[in-house]
């Protein structure tokens, strides 16, 4: 990231000096860029203090525990990484396969992944992306599809977690490209408001560390299962998608609910913003984010940066 962008992006909206750091409509104090505040809307305080010897003092707020389901939780390590995935059976059908980085919950029933969870933090990473795709060599057969051939008919082999989010480690990039990652994607959507999402998601790790989950949602359309036959997996309604980001009462959480059609462009991303509340309704499982920030929906996504470096 060129200074240039820094600057631009950490440009402060409106602050009081000698204040308290961050606070109104900041949201908060991110982190520290030397002795200045990094406020949760990207700005800088003007506040006259030295932030790491006020983040010392802990002045700050903590994280405050939020109520989880059992088999996801916030992740409190840096990534492991492993070359092959680490195998957890939750239940007779669901494997929890624990990846260098993330960790993506199969459904052996489905042949397919129904959530996933990572931790998007700052871009240091240049590996580049594998091109190759392949079934995962440690998950058993009969919980995988048949093929990792490309599914053709305008469907792609989308990615639950993004190769690019995982360029700080060659393992992880491998990893993404495992079918155990990978569902058919109508390929407006996947190139479009998929795409959009993870755009966001690549701008905003700069500014602050992200906790990222998603899954699917299978529906009832066989209109469009056309990879039964060949892949042994159906072709899911919908994807959705929860970004967190800051912590304790500066915690806030944008969601999507993405339609996997044709007619998901990047444009029509904000048509598909819902709360986080109507996704933990719709799958019938908890979310871990803290439950005040459960309730909003948005009307706009977050904005792209200017500047910000998207590969």
């Amino acid at each position: 990231m060129n200074k240039l962008f820094l600057i631009l992006l950490l440009l402060p909206l409106i602050s009081v000096a000698g204040g308290k750091p961050c606070s109104g409509k900041k949201s908060g104090i991110s982190h520290c860029k030397g002795s200045q505040f990094i406020c949760n809307d990207g700005s800088t305080s003007k506040s006259t203090k030295d932030c790491s010897s006020y983040i010392t003092g802990n002045t700050t707020q903590k994280a405050v525990p939020v109520a989880a389901s059992p088999e996801i939780i916030k992740p409190t390590s840096p990534p492991v990484f492993q070359e092959h995935s680490e195998i957890n059976k939750i239940s007779d059908n669901i494997l929890k396969l624990d990846y260098s980085g993330f960790t993506v919950w199969l459904d052996c029933s489905q042949r397919g992944a129904i959530r996933y969870q990572y931790v998007a933090q700052h871009d240091n990473g240049s590996f580049k992306r594998y091109e190759k795709f392949s079934l995962d060599p440690k998950v058993p057969k009969e919980c995988q599809q048949y093929s990792s051939k490309a599914y053709g008919l305008k469907y792609d082999r989308g990615h639950q977690v993004p190769a690019n989010h995982m360029d700080y480690s060659a393992v992880a990039i491998k990893q993404t490209n495992y079918m155990t990652n990978i569902l058919p994607q109508a390929a407006n959507m996947n190139r479009g408001a998929w795409l959009q999402t993870e755009k966001i998601t690549e701008c905003y790790r700069d500014i602050a560390e992200l906790l990222v989950i998603g899954g699917v949602i299978w529906g009832n359309n066989e209109a469009d299962d056309y990879f039964v036959k060949s892949h042994g997996v159906r072709t899911p309604d919908a994807y959705w998608k929860v970004i967190v980001r800051g912590t304790g009462a500066d915690e806030r959480a944008i969601a999507w609910i993405v339609p996997n059609s044709k007619d998901a462009t990047a444009k029509r991303l904000d048509q598909y913003l819902v709360s986080v509340d109507d996704i933990e309704n719709t799958i019938g499982e908890k979310i871990p984010v803290a439950d005040y920030a459960k309730h909003e929906k948005l009307t706009v996504s977050w904005q792209l940066p200017l500047g910000c470096n998207e590969g």
